[in-house]
């Protein structure tokens, strides 16, 4: 991968360590790109990774961050593409972004556009703004507000508006609820720690009617690439992240087109995607909420399916010829194998029939990368171990 034939490839800098950002490393790395992975953790499984160079920093966010990015951009001279895994790196890149080092290549919306896109219900403005379909929602700042959320029908949700590490540090991702006496009882505890909250309405079915669309949208608003999956199981049941995953190319069109509708009207350019739920009782699909200027968890599922998404982003802002997309068939499903079988024992016992037949590609684990893969059956052993 070079941008000349007698130049060295630019490099890619990806900010963070976890899971998300293994699998935008590795999703680099296979295709000769180099990678520069930043974490504060030596242990992250990006920075156990032999793909790529490593190198700590003092923070993945705020002005530490900026500080490094700089130091980086003049070691390196030359041009680097910028992918962000998390969303404290988001916030601060944006923010700062007029002093972001020119050699240091990342597409961004508008900042006040991206921090609404960012707050559920700033997104919730912006979606009923334009017509797209998304369930009703209130949001709370305060207790006074609880009155308000008698008008939703219920079951609902009740969840964060933007993301916490305070409140992800005490409380569960949302809570299912079933009555404003319970959003009230679980909310009076909540506030201390975190007021701002929503209510959204929730859209019956199972975790495999989650569906998510994963893009990158260019400068005119075109879709460099687009991929379509969908959830097999989610940790915790019902409420809780991606614990599995596969290819949903059936609904690859409908999404596609929903997913750049909406980011076109908004504004939105850069690497993003769009968690939809196909509602049991009417069968359409409903925005839940949107991943904005950074991977998705589970972003590497589009890789092992013959789209390479980081690939594309980083070959589009160098202007290099963009990789082919070769969809597999049948798909190969995704997963974080502790916290998939947590919710296999956890969940109601119901089989994805449909996903029966893919090859299991594991979070973790690849022959030519085992280090993170062992390091996690590690933290497994102490923790059976503690228990």
């Amino acid at each position: 991968m070079q941008d000349s034939p007698n130049q060295r490839p630019s490099p890619a800098i990806v900010i963070g360590g976890g899971i998300n950002a293994l699998g935008v490393v590795r999703s680099l790395s296979q295709a000769g790109v180099p990678v520069i992975v930043l974490d504060t953790d030596c242990y992250s499984p990006a920075m156990r990774s032999r793909c790529g160079t490593k190198r700590l920093v003092q923070a993945v966010g705020g002005d530490r961050l900026m500080d490094d990015l700089k130091t980086l951009a003049a070691e390196l001279g030359g041009r680097a593409v910028l992918f962000l895994t998390e969303e404290k790196a988001v916030n601060t890149v944006s923010e700062h972004r007029a002093l972001l080092p020119s050699n240091l290549l990342i597409r961004l919306p508008e900042h006040t556009r991206l921090m609404a896109l960012m707050h559920k219900q700033g997104f919730q403005d912006l979606a009923e703004a334009i017509g797209a379909p998304v369930p009703p929602t209130v949001r709370l700042q305060s207790s006074l507000d609880l009155p308000k959320v008698s008008a939703l029908t219920y079951p609902c949700v009740l969840k964060p508006s933007e993301k916490s590490y305070e409140y992800g540090a005490l409380f569960k991702k949302a809570y299912k609820v079933s009555s404003p006496d319970e959003v009230a009882e679980l909310y009076r505890k909540i506030e201390p720690v975190l007021a701002d909250m929503v209510v959204q309405q929730w859209i019956e079915g199972r975790d495999s009617d989650i569906y998510f669309c994963l893009q990158y949208i260019g400068k005119e608003g075109e879709v460099v690439i687009s991929f379509t999956g969908r959830k097999i199981r989610s940790w915790p049941p019902r409420i809780g992240g991606t614990a599995s995953c596969t290819a949903a190319w059936e609904h690859n069109q409908e999404l596609t087109e929903t997913t750049k509708a909406f980011f076109m009207q908004v504004g939105f350019t850069g690497i993003g995607s769009m968690e939809y739920k196909l509602d049991a009782r009417d069968g359409h699909f409903y925005m839940v909420e949107p991943t904005v200027s950074r991977t998705d968890f589970q972003e590497e599922v589009a890789t092992v399916n013959g789209c390479n998404l980081p690939l594309a982003a980083y070959c589009y802002e160098l202007g290099l010829p963009l990789p082919a997309v070769t969809p597999l068939t049948p798909p190969r499903a995704w997963r974080d194998a502790q916290v998939d079988r947590w919710s296999r024992e956890e969940g109601d016992g119901e089989v994805d029939q449909a996903s029966q037949s893919h090859k299991m590609v594991d979070a973790y684990w690849r022959w030519y990368d085992p280090i993170p893969w062992l390091d996690d059956m590690r933290s497994r052993a102490k923790q059976r171990l503690s228990r």
